[in-house]
């Protein structure tokens, strides 16, 4: 496994039909890629999961930042 500090990586990725750039640190994409896997869906389809829960909360953080908590918190649960 590589070393985690990585500065951000951006990558585009499609949310409801719009695209947008998204600054993560390789560690978190690479996460990202295995949960979508696990779970059987597309990387785009569990971002777009994520911002709809972000979207709910009461005080949004941004996109960025729901993934690394939402996967945080999975592994918490996990």
């Amino acid at each position: 496994m590589p070393a985690p500090y990585h500065p951000p990586v951006k990558r585009s990725v499609e949310i409801a039909g719009h695209k947008t750039s998204i600054s993560l640190e390789p560690l978190f994409w690479d996460w990202l890629r295995r949960v979508a896997e696990a779970e059987g869906v597309p990387v785009n389809a569990l971002v777009a999961r994520i911002d709809a829960e972000r979207i709910r909360a009461e005080t949004p953080p941004g996109l960025a930042g729901a993934i690394r908590l939402w996967l945080a918190a999975r592994a918490l649960e996990g």
